[in-house]
């Protein structure tokens, strides 16, 4: 009956709570009244660059644990080197983080590190502050268990949790490993077991379906592949929009297809399931546009490997079009991070056309909002002697489309045939 339990349990994506040994799924956006209060912990090195960095990564764990349904009540960045190896922060900061938990105004039921924390630093940060604590990979995870829709994405999501979770796993029988006779020896009468402990037979469970898992994907994978080829053989290119997270590509596909389907919302990895559709460039060009997953910061490496089958549509891609949201105050440290993450996944040297987006939230001359592309006039002008390449668009309004498709088609007119 235990081990029904165990095997039930384990097809459920869970990341966030571990108890009886086994993963709990549980969910930041709670159908409770009360959503949880969330603390945000991080860590600064001394550097000033990287300190600026430290401080929009910080904020943007904020939006994170928003997106997954919590309140924030508060933060703190401590400047150190490097994360302290037994509990992220030092020993103050941990002390003044706990004296918080009751205060009224900053009082939180768990505490968010903006890092990725080691299976010991979770736990000793755990007896320390009495509350739920996750890492920036765990809230990540737990997005991209609430995002998935198909069944490809359920798969994928799933093995990155399960990858994540299995050097995180605890039981509660680990108590009986300590029981012995009157010396403390192993072979007490009572706990003599069959030779395996409740924890070594839960990894055991969470290994196979890790397996099980791998084995689905691989079958996406292979008919992915397939679809590939077809496509292949009817000639037709593709055209593969990236980006960091919310920079606008769902609104840029739907622009682009007319296609009012595509699912487009203002928040943090609002699509994660690939999306192709055909478009008509001009009168001699057609192609294949696909959407991806976006980007993000530290983005965790179970993910980037659990989405490989997907992110593949990128490597048969004739053209990239990198969408950067040019009113974000890090638009830089965030093209930065789309580059690193193609460099990764070996496709950094596609042709590529960087599109900056949000063209109409950008001040105009007089510091309002620009009613058209012409009053951006001197914008693209110093655009275009910093990005020679680039192209300004608004993809909510329709902006700056048709130069676009001009672009996209003169760049795949220079591609070999093989590669479109």
């Amino acid at each position: 009956m235990l081990r029904e339990e165990n095997e039930q349990a384990l097809q459920r994506p869970s990341v966030t709570l571990i108890a009886r040994g086994l993963p709990i799924t549980t969910r930041l956006h709670s159908t409770e009244l009360e959503p949880e209060r969330a603390y945000l912990v991080g860590v600064q090195p001394n550097a000033l660059r990287e300190r600026w960095r430290a401080n929009a990564s910080i904020d943007e764990l904020a939006l994170l644990a928003e997106t997954a349904g919590a309140v924030v009540t508060g933060r703190t960045v401590q400047r150190l080197d490097s994360p302290h190896p037994a509990t992220y922060v030092g020993k103050g900061k941990l002390e003044e983080i706990k004296s918080l938990r009751e205060d009224p105004e900053h009082g939180y039921t768990m505490v968010l590190f903006d890092d990725e924390l080691s299976p010991s630093q979770q736990a000793n940060l755990e007896d320390a502050l009495k509350v739920k604590v996750l890492d920036r990979t765990a809230l990540i995870l737990d997005i991209f268990a609430m995002r998935a829709r198909t069944r490809e994405g359920r798969l994928q999501v799933e093995l990155a949790q399960s990858e994540y979770l299995l050097p995180r796993l605890k039981g509660q029988w680990s108590h009986l490993e300590r029981l012995g006779g009157r010396s403390g020896q192993p072979g007490a009468i009572g706990v003599r077991g069959p030779g395996e402990t409740q924890i070594e037979t839960d990894r055991r469970l969470v290994r196979r379906r890790i397996q099980r898992l791998k084995e689905q994907i691989e079958d996406v994978r292979k008919q992915r592949a397939l679809y590939r080829r077809r496509r292949e053989r009817d000639g037709i290119p593709v055209v593969a929009l990236v980006g960091y997270t919310n920079a606008g590509k769902s609104t840029l596909m739907r622009a682009l297809t007319r296609d009012e389907d595509v699912f487009v919302q203002n928040q943090l990895f609002a699509t994660l399931d690939p999306l192709t559709r055909r478009i008509r460039l001009d009168d001699k060009h057609n192609a294949l546009l696909t959407d991806t997953v976006g980007f993000i910061q530290k983005l965790p490496t179970q993910l980037v490997a659990a989405f490989r089958a997907t992110l593949e549509e990128l490597t048969d891609a004739a053209v990239l079009v990198h969408v950067v949201d040019i009113t974000h105050p890090d638009a830089a440290g965030q093209s930065q991070t789309v580059e690193d993450t193609l460099r990764e996944l070996g496709v950094a040297d596609k042709p590529m056309i960087t599109v900056l987006n949000k063209a109409d939230l950008a001040p105009g001359p007089n510091g309002a909002a620009p009613s058209s592309l012409d009053e951006l006039r001197p914008f693209q002008a110093s655009l275009a002697a910093n990005i020679p390449d680039a192209v300004l668009i608004s993809a909510e309004k329709r902006w700056g489309l048709d130069p676009l498709r001009q672009r996209t088609a003169a760049v795949l007119d220079r591609q070999p045939v093989a590669a479109r």
